[in-house]
């Protein structure tokens, strides 16, 4: 394998994304199917997420509502756009480094790209976040939420998380593959993450010394992304900055990483 060109190698890559992409028929259909395995049987389906995480919103709501001394009518949808948000977030870097180990029969016995499982997951995680937004809408209506212009700028940050979790997606993928204790370690740390990431708290309440630990954390700048245009505000100039820079990184280390290491997936599996 370490003998193939590396032009060879950069073709074969570029190769299986665009056949990847072409076949959307193939994972749009194979993360449906995921969805509807998993809640078989059950009369609710997906929904189950939903309420779980409606009821998650609703009573954390009012409890950190007091503890923060904030107003509910503010707290309420800030935190329900939050969690959306977070809720999408972690859940592609979760499953992110065990895609290939979960496909192993679809990678030993079917010919498919290898990007088609990157989009696979993608795509189940962003029809249970649809699933999800039904949660702030009671939220958005019962405490006047404003709609306006810059509500569309979520779908240029929902762009900009799938751009992500498809290019960190192959290369956690690709370590998780190598490393299996990879998962374990993102499991970890996504706990860890969750409390120092404005999720329940806000930025606001931070002495002014410490706000620049907000603007070092990456993920505050993506949830930002999502959370502002859901509650009627622009993102800051500062998180569309790092957020493309760092989408820039994704794509051009993916891509190496992919059509390195490539060859090496089903001999690692």
């Amino acid at each position: 394998m370490n003998n193939i060109p590396t032009k060879t190698r950069t073709a074969l890559a570029f190769t299986d994304i665009k056949d990847g992409f072409s076949k959307w028929n193939i994972w749009i259909l194979l993360s449906w199917q995921d969805i509807r395995m998993r809640y078989r049987r059950s009369t609710l389906g997906p929904f189950w997420i939903t309420l779980s995480m409606a009821i998650t919103i609703y009573t954390m709501g009012l409890l950190y509502g007091h503890l923060f001394k904030m107003e509910l009518a503010h707290y309420y949808p800030y935190l329900a756009a939050s969690m959306l948000g977070w809720s999408l977030i972690s859940s592609l870097l979760t499953d992110g480094s065990g895609i290939f180990i979960e496909n192993e029969h679809f990678l030993k016995q079917i010919k498919l790209p290898y990007i088609t499982f990157i989009l696979r997951a993608t795509a189940r995680n962003f029809i249970i976040f649809f699933h999800n937004i039904f949660v702030i809408i009671p939220i958005i209506i019962f405490f006047h939420v404003s709609v306006n212009l810059f509500t569309l700028l979520f779908l240029v940050g929902l762009l900009v998380i799938w751009i992500n979790a498809i290019t960190f997606g192959t290369i956690l993928a690709i370590l998780g593959t190598r490393f299996r204790d990879i998962t374990q370690l993102i499991n970890s740390l996504i706990q860890v993450v969750f409390f120092l990431t404005p999720v329940m708290w806000s930025p606001a309440i931070l002495p002014e010394k410490y706000q620049y630990l907000v603007k070092l954390n990456p993920f505050a700048q993506f949830l930002e992304l999502l959370r502002n245009p859901l509650l009627g505000t622009p993102p800051s100039a500062y998180a569309f900055a790092v957020t493309l820079a760092i989408t820039l990184v994704g794509i051009a280390g993916s891509f190496f990483i992919f059509a390195r290491y490539r060859a090496r997936i089903t001999y690692w599996i």
